[in-house]
Formats: C-alpha cells, structure tokens, sequence
C-alpha cells in the first residue's frame, strides 16, 4: 500500500525545475534536493533500489510521504534548497553545522558616522557585512585590529560633534573623535572606506591611500596627523607582512579543502586577496556518511557561498563537484561577474591546497580527539568495541596497520599505536617493504605483520625479544582494508602461532568492520564513538605509511637525479645535499657555490648544473 502510494505520488510530481522534500511518517523532513526535473529526479530513489548508494537505499524506506516546490530555474532552486536544509536540518543531507548562529562583520553605512561591530543578523538596510566567521572570536579579533588601525568608533552615541569630552576609546587612539569634531563627516567617511578595502581584501590599496595621505599632512606640516597616519601605516603593514604569499600576484581567491570522516566532516577555507593569505575559517559538516566526496563538496559551496556576502573570482577545490557548470552560473548570478571553480595542479596554488588540507586534516583530528575527550567518551568507546566485536577483553592496547605505494613502488607499511584511546607516538614504527614486488597489498601486509611479530618474540628463531615494545601482547589489531586483507593477515598469524590477539579489518568505503568471529561485517552507527575511535587510528596509520612513503619517493628521485650526474659519488652527493637541503636548493644555487662545496671542482659543479 505504501509503495503504491509513493509511486501515485511520484508520477503526479511535474517535470519542472524545482525542490522536493523526502518526509517520514512523522512528518519530518528526511532529505531535501533540487532537480531540473523533479519527476525523473525522485523516480530514481523507487524505481532502482539496487543501484543507489546504501545510504540513498536506507532513506527511501523510510519515505511516505513527498513534498515539493517548483521554480524557475535550477538556479533559483539551489538558493531555495539551501534555505530549507537550514530550516529543516533534515538527518540525510549533508549539512553545515551550526550555520544560523555565524557571526558577521557589519560596517553601517546606513548611519551618518558608521560603526563596525559584530552581528549574527543579516539585513537589507543599507550596510556592509562581511563573513560569515566560523567563530566570534575570530570576527572579534579582526575587529580590534580594524579599531587599533583605523579608530572607528564602537559606541551608539548620537554624534553632533559639540560633546564636551571624549570617551576613553578616544584617549586611547580607537576613535578619531567625531562627537567632539575632530574629525570631518567626509574625512571620516574615506576612513570607513579604507576600513571596507581592508576586509576586501584589498591592503596594498589601504597601504597606498595612507602612505599618500600621510606625506600631503607632513608637505602641510600637519605633523600630528602624519603622526597618526605613520602609526596606522605601521600597524597595516605589520598585519600585511604576517600574511603568507601563496598565490600568483593579483589574484583573489578562495580555496577549500574537506577532510570526510565518517558521518562528519571538516572544512578549511584560505581566502586569498591579492595573493595574499589574508585570512581562514573552518567549518563542520554532519551527514557526509555513505556521500561521494564531489557531492559533499557540492553541499558545502552551495551552503557557505548562500549565506556568505563575498565570492571571489575563483574558488579552488580539491575535485570538482557535482552540477560544476550549473553551481558556476548560480555563483555568478549571486557576485554579479564570472566565477570559476577549478583544481590546482601545479605550482603555488597546488602548494596552498596541501596546507589547506594539511590544516583541515590537523582539524580534524583536533576536533575528535576533544570530542573523545568529552565525557569521558574513550571508556565509552573501547567498552562498546569490546562488546560490537566480541573482544575477550578491553581493547586497551590497539595496533592499527596500512601500506602505502604507488605501483608498487617505495612501498612501505606503518604501525600505530593507541593506549587507553590515545596515541602513543613511541611506539610508531615504519617497514620499508623488502620481500614483495609489483602491487599485491596483501602480501606486503604480510610481510609486515611477519616482521612485526618476528621481532617480538613470536618466532622460534628471534630468540630474546627486543626491549623497544615488540613484546607487547596487543588487545586488538586492526588492519586498514577489506576482508582480503584479514585474510592474508590470519594467515601469518596462524603461521607464527599468534592465536591470542584478536584482529579485524576496517573497510573505508561503506566503513565496514571484518573479523573472523563474525559472519558478516559490523557497521557501526555513525555516530558510534567507537567507530570515531577506529576512523582515528585508521587515519593515523595511513598519514604514518604515506609520510614514510614520500620520503623514500623523494629520497629515490633525487638520488636517481644525482646518479645521473657525471663525476658525483657519494661524497659529493652527501657534501651537496648537506649545504643546500634538497635537489630544488642544489639546481637553484650558482656555478660558484656548487664548486664551493667540498670535494667539487669547477668541472663537476658545471656538469651538476647541466645535469639540473
């Protein structure tokens, strides 16, 4: 009767631009999406179950009931999508946490003496915002330094310029004192100004008007005003010379990366102005569980650039999303001039993508070690590993194991370890794979499951085992991987005769656990603080393998650089790399400083620069 009812309701949807609405029988909104064409877009969610993603499978049982909203066009239906996900948080879109409480920078152009403050209300009335912030201690940070630079004034007070005294912010030079007149309505005016370009991101221009006004008062030997000016030159440029160039010169720019966890996720945004970092903010995401990454970036540029007032040029990601042309045109609707969303490849905008996902995936990691932290959530965590995988005992000690390589080659494996939930960095260590070739996962996991248990003991032929932590017995060990991977792993346990520690495999893509306990996987709920805990040292085995990984990558590329070179040995390729730290500083350095370095000639030094 249900299906029935849903498919009268599906086939009575128009074919229309527009939103519908997935509800529950309660009448809660489970999910809200925009098509070009709403019949054929919710007709797939019924009529092919089985080739959906498992998440789109689990909604589409619980829908009953199908609501919707036609518009004009696919643009005008992302905007109106976005507004509903934030008034109806439904649990299976992807959602921007939090977003109705951002904090924005307000410049109110709409009174006579403008103020700049803090606002989490958004108006048509005339004023500036900027934002949104991710926190108000960043939006408040941004504006006492605007206060210390440029002396705006904070307070409500009626200006008439005939006070008798000024307040303190004056005397403290954070108010240029217009309700006492020191300061005309036009020149206060070109103040706010410079206030605006500064939070366009635009200080070289900021820079030039204060440089230029401050020598018109010394050339009128106004020495007290150009006094003032130097000071909030000074303090400009000591804001602007913190700010790290990563971008080519001129352009403005956005870039965004999103590390995906589970049901969460973090997102770090760099805004770049004037090829300059000019500031950051981050954000979470909850309902990324079971969600593509190019749909889950979707989700967070039509969700952040809907409610934020200031879209750049470019905005850079780390793939493309979904509807990439369609979400275009509707930012460009939105700014009013072309923007263009694109992935760096090479050169300093691909460097400033790695430290936007370096931040993000620190961030990530920060946020859910606090929320372990929470309540005293480890406990929690293990116990519930404990009982879901039916554990002899608490996992106190876990080991988590991955390998890293491309095609096989620099291939390396990494352990981990965890202690009461938490990482315990001494007992780390890294396998430079030896035995396998080409790209078989399985036996490399071997191997360095082989050599770990070799070294502690579990083989006849090691004797005394090793002081460094081999010999302990771990609770649990976990292996990043399917069920193959569990597989290849028992195998050398039985081997070696480990029959006492418990092992499983954590599969990334549906987050699936194997043990050999259990006939099928475990999947825990997404919102499971074990399964937080298992994402974290899944993760952490991963950076581990994959930093080693490059190293040796690195380490392989430029030996085979210098190798190459006619007349550089070993000597001469250590004396190189430890005067000038990398094949980058070698090629950039002159004839006469290659040939400096000891044991070089003039000859070698010029065939090294040949070579490079």
């Amino acid at each position: 009767m249900k299906n029935e009812c849903i498919t009268n309701q599906v086939e009575a949807l128009p074919l229309r631009p527009g939103v519908y609405l997935l509800k529950d029988e309660a009448g809660r909104v489970l999910y809200v999406g925009k098509a070009a064409k709403l019949r054929q877009r919710v007709r797939s969610y019924f009529t092919s179950s089985q080739n959906l993603p498992a998440k789109a499978r689990r909604m589409a049982c619980r829908v009953v009931d199908i609501d919707f909203v036609v518009t004009d066009s696919e643009q005008e239906a992302i905007l109106l999508e976005c507004n509903l996900i934030k008034e109806h948080r439904p649990y299976y879109n992807v959602r921007l946490k939090d977003d109705k409480t951002y904090p924005y920078i307000k410049v109110s152009l709409n009174e006579d003496w403008p103020r700049v403050y803090l606002t989490r209300q958004l108006r048509q009335d005339g004023a500036r915002y900027f934002g949104p912030f991710a926190s108000s201690g960043a939006a408040r940070q941004t504006v006492n330094v605007l206060r210390k630079i440029f002396s705006v004034r904070s307070c409500r007070k009626t200006i008439s310029g005939t006070s008798s005294r000024p307040c303190l912010e004056y005397d403290i030079h954070r108010c240029l004192g217009p309700c006492i007149g020191k300061v005309s309505r036009e020149e206060y005016r070109r103040v706010v100004e410079q206030v605006i370009l500064f939070l366009e991101g635009k200080q070289k221009e900021v820079v030039r008007h204060l440089r230029g006004a401050m020598m018109r008062a010394a050339g009128e030997k106004q020495f007290e005003k150009a006094a003032l000016l130097r000071g909030q030159l000074k303090a400009l440029e000591s804001v602007t010379e913190r700010q790290k160039i990563n971008s080519p010169a001129g352009k403005d720019q956005d870039v965004i990366a999103l590390l995906a966890c589970g049901n969460w996720a973090y997102a770090e945004v760099f805004f770049v102005r004037e090829g300059k970092l000019s500031g950051r903010e981050h954000f979470m995401l909850s309902g990324t569980q079971g969600e593509e990454a190019r749909e889950v970036i979707a989700s967070f540029v039509k969700q952040f650039y809907g409610a934020s007032l200031s879209i750049p040029p470019r905005i850079s990601l780390q793939e493309l999303p979904a509807d990439v042309e369609l979400i275009e045109d509707w930012l460009m609707n939105r700014r009013g001039r072309r923007v263009k969303l694109m992935v760096p490849k090479r050169g300093r905008g691909r460097e400033l993508m790695k430290m936007a996902e370096e931040n993000a995936r620190l961030g990530m990691e920060h946020w859910r070690t606090r929320r372990m932290a929470e309540s005293g959530t480890r406990a929690v965590a293990l116990e519930h590993l404990k009982q879901q995988l039916h554990l002899p005992r608490l996992p106190r000690r876990i080991e988590c194991y991955d390998i890293s390589n491309i095609s096989g080659t620099s291939a390396v494996g990494s352990m981990v370890v965890f202690q009461d939930g938490e990482s315990s960095n001494a007992y780390y260590r890294r396998f430079k794979i030896k035995t396998v070739s080409g790209t078989d996962d399985y036996a490399m996991m071997s191997e360095v499951l082989k050599r770990r248990f070799a070294r502690g003991g579990f083989s006849s032929s090691m004797g005394k085992a090793s002081k460094l932590g081999w010999a302990i017995v771990p609770d649990l060990i976990v292996i990043d991987g399917g069920r193959g991977h569990l597989n290849a792993v028992l195998g050398i346990m039985r081997e070696m005769r480990v029959n006492n520690v418990p092992v499983v495999s954590l599969a990334k893509e549906n987050e699936e656990i194997f043990s050999p306990l259990l006939e099928f996987p475990v999947v825990l709920p997404p919102d499971s603080q074990a399964l937080y805990l298992l994402q974290r040292i899944r993760d952490e085995a991963h950076r581990f393998a994959l930093g080693y990984h490059v190293v040796l990558r690195r380490k392989s590329a430029l030996d085979s650089r210098l190798n190459e070179v006619y007349g550089i040995g070993i000597k001469r390729k250590g004396a190189l790399l430890k005067k000038f730290g990398s094949l980058r500083g070698i090629r950039e350095a002159s004839l006469d400083e290659l040939a400096a370095v000891d044991g070089m000639t003039a000859k070698v030094a010029e065939n090294v620069k040949e070579h490079l």
